[in-house]
């Protein structure tokens, strides 16, 4: 046997080990696939999505559907054949993984951050939707989440809105954070929040870690509403990518009539709580083929998302670009009335608008 010959064959079976090796080590990238969408007029078990307490409400056969996108967890081990297969689908994609999680972080605080954006959007559609209707809101400082075993743990709850701390009159605007750091090593602090309607005292006392006082609270703005508007949305749902979804909803559950004439109509966008400004978000083409394949009719676009939705498999869904709430509303309607109706369409270059 040859030279030549004998590295040939000590040749072949490295790189048929370096092949299967390169095959099965689970490399830095997620994957998204479409995921469900939810008539958000529709019920979540026995209860109403959009539940009103205290103002009439407008129940009709229309659909408003909320989407979501399937994201490969943390732990995620995905090798280069999982990653080929994906790639070769249409309606999946592959993004590095420091892109989704960063360099940091569990699984736990992954979700617990989804739920935490999840508060806030439904906080900042209801407002958006009844200032939309001409109601007043005003802002309040809200607990978001309770972090388990901290001194908060059992005595605050999340959407507990704050009112005085050790006495002191609590707004939207006060630094509670520094409030808590201020208090002596071993102090108990007396909280006042509102809780369901009804003041509620607690006594809480703060924890150091890393050289701060902490109680174990995410706070956020929140709002005080005329009446009490709440979003029945499964807890496994997290992301704030649901606010304009959430938003028309609460506008049609609150007014006579159907938005969409009992038909259906999909959508994704944050909403800002002043001015109803749609947001953009990830995983648009995903979450537009999740619409498609439900049966929606119309999709809104957040406009920082045109770019990506018009190279979407959308097929005969018709896309909108929705810049805010109120605009939302009167594609929607113009689309309830006539299908064929002219609504703003998506440009390549919205990207760059401010």
């Amino acid at each position: 046997m040859t030279q030549r010959t004998l590295a040939a064959v000590l040749a072949v079976p490295l790189f048929v080990a370096l092949g299967i090796y390169t095959a099965v080590t689970p490399l830095p990238f997620v994957t998204y696939s479409p995921g469900p969408t939810i008539n958000v007029l529709g019920d979540n078990g026995k209860k109403p999505i959009i539940e009103v307490q205290g103002h009439p409400t407008y129940r009709d056969a229309g659909e408003l559907r909320m989407t979501t996108v399937s994201v490969t967890q943390r732990d995620a081990r995905l090798d280069l054949l999982t990653l080929l297969r994906t790639w070769f689908s249409r309606d999946r994609a592959i993004y590095p993984y420091a892109i989704q999680y960063g360099g940091g972080g569990s699984q736990q605080e992954d979700t617990q951050e989804g739920q935490v954006e999840m508060i806030g959007s439904q906080d900042s559609a209801i407002a958006a939707a009844l200032r939309q209707l001409g109601y007043q809101v005003s802002p309040v400082l809200e607990i978001l989440s309770v972090t388990p075993g901290m001194p908060a743990d059992g005595k605050l709850e999340v959407r507990d809105v704050i009112r005085r701390f050790n006495g002191t009159k609590v707004t939207a605007a006060t630094d509670l954070g520094k409030l808590i750091h201020a208090v002596p090593a071993g102090d108990t602090v007396s909280m006042t929040v509102e809780r369901k309607g009804r003041p509620v005292r607690v006594r809480v006392t703060p924890t150091t870690k890393d050289g701060t006082r902490l109680i174990g609270v995410t706070l956020g703005i929140g709002y005080t509403f005329p009446f009490k508007v709440s979003v029945n949305i499964s807890d496994s749902i997290g992301g704030p990518s649901a606010g304009l979804m959430f938003a028309l909803s609460i506008y049609d559950t609150l007014t006579p009539g159907s938005l969409t004439s009992g038909g259906a109509v999909a959508g994704t966008g944050t909403i800002s709580a002043v001015g109803g400004r749609v947001g953009e978000i990830g995983g648009i083409q995903q979450k537009i083929v999740g619409a498609k394949q439900d049966g929606a009719q119309l999709f809104l676009v957040p406009p920082a998302n045109c770019p990506d939705a018009l190279t979407s498999d959308h097929g005969s869904m018709r896309l909108a670009k929705a810049a805010t709430l109120k605009d939302a509303i009167a594609e929607v309607t113009a689309w309830g009335k006539n299908h064929d109706a002219p609504l703003p369409q998506c440009q390549a270059s919205d990207r760059a608008t401010p």
